[in-house]
């Protein structure tokens, strides 16, 4: 059983394994503190997601290494989004979508799954049926990065799709541990939705008084 995980590490260099398994350790540190409203949820963000494009340009898949470019990049405005404070209130607090971001939403997961397919065509990269996936899963989170970077609950909602899409992608791909790790992602993302919706419904009924 545990050959039957692991074999295809036998080819890989140690290096790319130990920082395949530093990424994932930050990874669920990442999400983890995402689900508890904690500010570590960037820095940690940061470590996971700069190894990951460092690997995912050594393995080819330039959808995910745009995906954790992205997440690099939004790391960096979440953390300067959620450190904003007005007369010491936290000036965006955790909240539902609004009419306005649905639509912005919806425009970014188009935008990025065209711009994907353009890139995977332009270097001949739909080879494989999970190269199809993998334009499909980049839109989907490209706007959960973003929601979450607004403090928005119905990103965990895009994380939890993402996630249990990219559980067999990532083992057909040969990154076990890293499938592993979208595993824990979604179990982690369901109840990060509890804890937020909680959260955002509170604070609905406190201003409702």
């Amino acid at each position: 059983m545990i050959e039957y995980f692991f074999s295809q590490y036998s080819e890989y260099p140690t290096l790319d394994i130990i920082l395949e398994i530093v990424a994932v350790v930050f990874g669920l540190l990442s999400v983890w503190y995402a689900k508890k409203d904690n500010i570590l949820v960037f820095p940690t963000g940061l470590v996971s997601t700069s190894i990951f494009v460092y690997l995912l340009w050594k393995w080819t898949l330039w959808g995910d290494m745009m995906i954790n470019g992205y997440y690099f990049v939004m790391s960096i405005y979440g953390w300067y989004h959620w450190t904003r404070k007005k007369d010491d209130t936290v000036e965006f607090p955790i909240s539902k979508i609004s009419s306005s971001e649905k639509r912005i939403a919806i425009i970014l997961f188009i935008f990025t799954v065209a711009f994907v397919v353009s890139v995977y065509h332009y270097f001949g990269k739909f080879t494989t049926w999970y190269a199809y996936v993998d334009t499909f899963i980049t839109g989907i989170f490209f706007v959960g990065m973003w929601l979450m970077a607004k403090r928005k609950v119905e990103n965990w909602v895009f994380w939890i799709v993402g996630d249990v899409i990219s559980i067999p992608l990532y083992f057909s791909k040969g990154f076990t541990f890293t499938s592993f790790q979208y595993l824990v992602f979604t179990i982690v993302a369901i109840f990060g939705y509890l804890e937020w919706k909680k959260i955002s419904d509170s604070s609905q009924t406190e201003l409702q008084k």
